[in-house]
């Protein structure tokens, strides 16, 4: 074992966009467990959009990152220590354990991950949170059915990828992505299976335009969004809803980084004249149902039905790297960061 525990501290509250200097790398003693804690030492370390509002101190759905305060995130890892009968040295267990090599946890805090199940990065992406945030956000939010038209933004992330997927295995009659860039929609349309994607980058956000290009893509309308931007992107979607549509809001990363958001225009009469729904969900609504999907996913998984891919960072010192590179849209997949090596 290490000497000491690296960390990653929110150094202070960045206003609009941000970079590496919003972080402050410090170490610290190895914690030891307390009652009912468990000591995990982490392997690899998840990167996600919603670290962004962690970073602001208005409200949210969740508690900020204190300044000074470890970054939090989710991570796989090893148990070393236990004080609860639940978990055993040697487990592989997956939480919120932060932007550090060690953390000690509450054992509700952790879930046991299956080894069998795949690769124990797909914890953090296509068999953790991203991929259960695809699956009830489509399945039990947005109620995606056989003969839909499903349209899903950031259609090459860790959540799109694996939206677009599920439509095509339940059936939808037809699945657009809108991703950035020539490669990524060429990865969705070849890799993943959807009928079509639009590369919002060659629409100059040109709302008019990308709703025009819609329009021509689902000829039948659309009956479900699956939301990850918000911003110009969504504003194009409306005018193309089918009646009884429905749209999950998942994210709305074009946003996060604005000090004021700014107004959309009066797409509402949309939502009026075609009896649609529209609602936002936070996937931690479903834990209790969690194991079940995961199982059902990693069904999917075995049987070839599903596809993911991974941008991996080497080392704990380049995270704050990779939480930039997602922002910029650089990153090409679910992305995480290595923080050790794993011989399991």
């Amino acid at each position: 074992m290490a000497d000491l525990n690296r960390q990653w501290l929110l150094a202070f509250r960045p206003d609009g966009d941000f970079d590496e200097s919003a972080f402050r790398l410090a170490e610290t003693e190895i914690p030891s467990p307390d009652e009912d804690e468990v000591l995990v030492h982490n392997i690899y370390m998840s990167v996600d959009p919603y670290m962004r509002g962690r970073m602001r101190a208005g409200k949210s759905y969740a508690k900020p990152v204190e300044v000074d305060g470890v970054m939090e995130g989710g991570a796989v890892g090893e148990v070393l220590e236990s004080n609860h009968p639940d978990f055993t040295a040697g487990d592989l267990v997956e939480g919120r354990l932060g932007w550090q090599d060690y953390a000690a946890v509450n054992h509700r805090a952790i879930r046991k991950v299956n080894p069998d199940h795949g690769p124990i990065s797909t914890s953090l992406g296509v068999l953790g949170m991203p991929g259960m945030t695809a699956y009830f956000g489509t399945l039990k939010v947005a109620e995606a059915k056989a003969g839909d038209t499903l349209v899903v933004s950031a259609a090459s992330g860790a959540v799109g990828a694996l939206v677009g997927q599920i439509g095509k295995i339940i059936g939808c009659k037809r699945v657009v992505g809108i991703a950035g860039g020539a490669e990524k929609c060429g990865y969705v349309k070849s890799e993943l299976g959807f009928d079509d994607c639009l590369d919002y980058r060659e629409f100059g956000n040109d709302t008019a335009a990308l709703q025009a290009a819609l329009a021509q893509a689902c000829p039948d309308s659309i009956d479900v969004y699956f939301d990850n931007v918000g911003g110009w992107i969504s504003d194009a979607i409306y005018p193309n809803l089918a009646f009884g549509a429905r749209i999950a809001i998942c994210g709305m990363i074009s946003e996060y980084n604005q000090m004021e958001i700014e107004l959309a225009p009066r797409i509402t009469r949309h939502l009026l004249v075609n009896s649609a729904r529209v609602q936002g969900f936070i996937v931690s609504n479903f834990y209790d149902q969690w194991p079940a999907a995961i199982e059902e996913m990693a069904g999917w998984l075995r049987d070839g039905k599903l596809v993911y891919r991974e941008d991996v960072i080497d080392g704990l010192e380049h995270a704050p790297r990779a939480l930039v590179r997602l922002f910029t849209s650089k990153n090409f997949g679910k992305q995480l960061v290595k923080i050790r090596d794993w011989n399991g």
